[in-house]
């Protein structure tokens, strides 16, 4: 069915149907049809008006009688105002038309239509208030702009993740988990293989194992999906030798794949459980990862760290104290790792990351710990939280009421009891502000103040903080 085009439909006998509507009905009409109306004279000058808009009056609008049209306007409006009067003299059809009425706040966006009101020669100019229109078009001005900042840093992203990819020295290869076919290789596995560029896409990665080896591999990518493995040596096809295999799971899009990693050496075993350990703990946690030793060394970092440190290249973090980056210096890093030591991990911590160039962001912080070959090791996972505190509205925390009340005091009690009594306020609001940190850990807490555990329960006691179980009291 063919839809014909939308048309202006006037009514057919207005004199008939509208002959008797008298001033107040018309006058009901205009104010009805929008939210300000103008009873101009031919030259634009105005006699009446009406505002019916929800939003606030316009700034100035009370003085509006008298004055030309023009001259409630701004500059680049007027031209506008001039167009619709001369339409209106000379029986040309109008059309609407923004104009922006100017006020110490800002200009305000109204939409008219003008009309001859009859054989007087007088003009009725009907408008619309496009505030509301405005604030919302800048949200979505706004929100645009952010997706489009999302979509850079995700292209951003992606291009560091493929030229690491590209670059690896290592043989890596994308399986997926389902057909068990290979989905991307890197040049390092191409080569390593002995295969063309691209020839391995797609093909079953079976095709990398000798034919004796084939029921092994599948096993070992069973075994995989069900809990985490240690490497696998494998025979390659053709006798070319055994490589060192070992996959991990992970999942995106809704399916899974298997990142399968081959060394062309049995005798790099070592280095590739090191590399096992470093894709698990990858798996496990979000965003940037750091791999530290023992001694909160940097043993290995994925280019999320290095992106948000600033750094070069990850050689330039490998062995340098993880402190030097994560935390405020001598708290935050030992609250982590005592919670480590207590609880097993820490979870979302917050804290700061500190870049090479001297700037600051804020990070929450999660890390487990699990035993390497020489010895303990710790994994730490951190995700900017920058952003989401930038969009979240500023909360405005009122004083307490006994700081307000200080200066009442003077005259009513001692210097002496004055200073007492805002040393209380103070101290209260240093253990209420330690215990938030340490989400109401109270050991961490009292390490943060440099106090004893006991003073630090003496201390919530006299002031009420808290619930002291037996132990404590």
């Amino acid at each position: 069915m063919n839809i014909a085009a939308a048309l202006s439909v006037p009514l057919r006998t207005p004199s008939a149907t509208l002959g008797s509507l008298d001033a107040a009905a018309a006058a009901r009409l205009a104010e009805a049809a929008g939210d300000l109306v103008l009873i101009l004279e031919a030259d634009g000058t105005v006699i009446d008006f009406s505002i019916a808009s929800h939003e606030p009056a316009i700034e100035g609008s009370a003085d509006w009688v008298g004055q030309n049209w023009a001259d409630i306007v701004t500059a680049e409006s007027r031209p506008k105002i001039e167009d619709m009067l001369a339409a209106v003299a000379s029986g040309a059809p109008s059309r609407w038309r923004q104009v922006n009425h100017p006020t110490e706040a800002g200009d305000v966006p109204v939409r008219y239509w003008t009309v001859a009101s009859g054989n007087d020669s007088r003009v009725i100019a009907v408008g619309r208030d496009l505030r509301a229109n405005a604030v919302l078009q800048q949200r979505l001005m706004q929100v645009q702009q952010s997706l489009e900042r999302d979509y850079l840093r995700l292209r951003q992203a992606e291009s560091r993740y493929r030229m690491l990819f590209e670059r690896a020295a290592e043989a890596i290869l994308v399986v997926d988990a389902e057909s068990r076919r290979i989905r991307e290789a890197n040049p390092a596995a191409t080569r390593l293989l002995g295969a063309a560029e691209g020839s391995l896409v797609n093909r079953p990665l079976s095709v990398i194992a000798d034919p004796h080896a084939h029921d092994t591999l599948i096993t070992y990518l069973g075994a995989v999906s069900a809990a985490d493995q240690p490497p696998m040596a494998l025979q390659l096809p053709g006798g070319k030798g055994s490589v060192i295999l070992s996959a991990s799971i992970f999942r995106q899009d809704q399916a899974s794949y298997y990142l399968v990693r081959v060394d062309g050496g049995a005798g790099n075993l070592r280095d590739s459980q090191g590399d096992a350990q470093m894709l698990d703990m990858l798996a496990r946690m979000p965003d940037a990862f750091v791999l530290a030793d023992a001694d909160l060394n940097i043993v290995a970092v994925n280019p999320a760290f290095i992106d948000l440190t600033h750094m070069a290249s990850v050689e330039r973090v490998r062995g340098t104290p993880i402190g030097a980056y994560i935390g405020r210096a001598g708290i935050d890093l030992d609250l982590i790792i005592a919670q480590i030591r207590e609880h097993g991990s820490a979870r979302n911590v917050a804290t700061i990351i500190r870049a090479a160039d001297g700037t600051q962001e804020e990070v929450e912080v999660s890390a487990v710990s699990a035993p390497g070959d020489d010895g303990q090791c710790y994994g730490f996972s951190i995700r900017a939280i920058a952003r989401r505190s930038r969009d979240l509205p500023p909360v405005e925390r009122d004083l307490p009421r006994s700081v307000e009340q200080l200066t009442d005091l003077v005259g009513r009690m001692s210097l002496k009891e004055i200073v007492r009594e805002s040393t209380d306020l103070i101290e209260r609001l240093c253990i209420e502000a330690a215990l938030a940190y340490t989400a109401d850990n109270r050991a961490s807490a009292a390490e943060i103040l440099g106090v004893s555990r006991q003073s630090l329960y003496s201390k919530l006691h006299r002031h009420g903080l808290g619930n002291l179980g037996a132990e404590e009291e």
